[in-house]
């Protein structure tokens, strides 16, 4: 941090903000529901003593930058008004705030024309209060939009804090970093996953089938578990290996299977999008234009979410066979068909990446596995 109270350039891990706050007496205070993010939490305490005009925190969405946006916002306006506090920490975890924007993309990456909209908010007075926050999702997204946000975020009025979201920081986000006070989040260890969803009840062998799904994303791991099938429908991977037997019938019937257990596993995030959507409110003071505009977003997340269940739920499951593959390589022709099964899943995914339809794809994988082992 320099003179001026503006972040460093290197951010927070270089600058000012490492204090007594990182050091082993720290609590997670507010931020305790932060899983395995102990680094970050000290940060982000430490970073309510001194606020600067703007963040960013960087990590996968399950890791929690979403999560501590909402929690840190909602200190930065109870700071500002500490006689309503519990109010403003309440309608922020639920992003239901007035003073807080949560700005999402409604397109494949952030738009020049989205970016001008939010300099836009930037500048005007904050819907109550002394003070606004404006949360920027996916912006490792913005692309050529940058540079339509750089003189906002570098210089925003007093009354206007920014907290941007990012998975990585792209080239086209390295000057606005530069900008931001910078908050590193990390994938949770698998040990930390397997705990903290035992403590709430799922098997930590099926957790840790799908952590490695999941990629240290604890969301993830809780969507993929979230009934009671998950762990049926893994074994039914393994199982491939004692059903195949290299016929177009029996692979297209295992297909059909599989296919169903993919929409099974979406089901109860459905569900749970479904009661969102039912109970859904306008913010307090919000506009009827500005309540259609965050349902919008909201039904954006959910298809994205949706979709990204769905590919981790294929993916648990290819672990689950590669699992089961390895450990029949016991002998020379269980090498064999491990390596197979290595083969197949490397060109599975191959064509999901290039948008292979996915019968197709699962197809040509159990086709494969069906081959029969040659003779050594």
């Amino acid at each position: 941090m320099n003179e001026e109270g503006t972040p460093d350039q290197d951010g927070i891990g270089q600058g000012g903000l490492e204090t007594e706050a990182t050091g082993p007496g720290i609590t997670p205070g507010p931020f305790a529901e932060l899983v395995g993010q102990q680094p970050a939490i000290a940060q982000l305490s430490a970073a309510l003593q001194r606020p600067v005009p703007a963040y960013l925190f960087v990590g996968q969405t399950g890791w929690g930058t979403r999560r501590a946006a909402d929690i840190f916002a909602g200190e930065l306006l109870a700071r500002h008004d500490p006689e309503t506090a519990d109010r403003h920490r309440r309608l922020a975890a639920a992003e239901s705030h007035p003073a807080i924007a949560v700005v999402e993309r409604t397109g494949a990456a952030i738009s020049v024309e989205e970016a001008r909209d939010i300099a836009r908010r930037a500048e005007l007075a904050p819907p109550e209060g002394s003070h606004q926050v404006l949360v920027l999702v996916d912006f490792h997204l913005v692309r050529n939009a940058a540079p339509a946000l750089l003189k906002t975020i570098e210089e925003p009025p007093a009354s206007t804090t920014f907290v941007v979201l990012a998975e990585e920081v792209t080239p086209e986000l390295v000057t606005i970093a530069s900008r931001c006070l910078r908050v590193d989040f990390r994938p949770i260890p698998t040990e930390v996953l397997v705990a903290a969803a035992a403590e709430e009840g799922f098997d930590p062998d099926a957790v840790a089938v799908a952590a490695r799904a999941a990629g240290g994303d604890l969301e993830r791991v809780r969507a993929l578990l979230s009934d009671e099938a998950a762990s049926q429908r893994w074994r039914r991977w393994s199982d491939l290996l004692g059903r195949v037997d290299g016929t177009a019938a029996t692979a297209s019937g295992l297909v059909a299977e599989l296919i169903a257990d993919l929409d099974a596993a979406g089901e109860a995030l459905a569900a749970s999008h479904a009661r969102q959507l039912e109970s859904f409110d306008h913010a307090e003071g919000d506009t009827p234009r500005g309540q259609t505009g965050r349902r919008k977003r909201l039904e954006e997340r959910h298809k994205r979410e949706a979709r990204r269940l769905r590919n981790d739920a294929l993916r648990a499951g290819m672990a689950a066979l590669a699992d089961e593959a390895r450990a029949r390589a016991v002998d020379a022709a269980g090498a064999q068909t491990y390596g197979r099964v290595g083969d197949g899943l490397a060109d599975l995914e191959l064509a999901l990446l290039h948008n292979a339809r996915e019968d197709l794809a699962l197809l040509a994988l159990l086709l494969a596995l069906g081959e029969p082992t040659p003779s050594l």
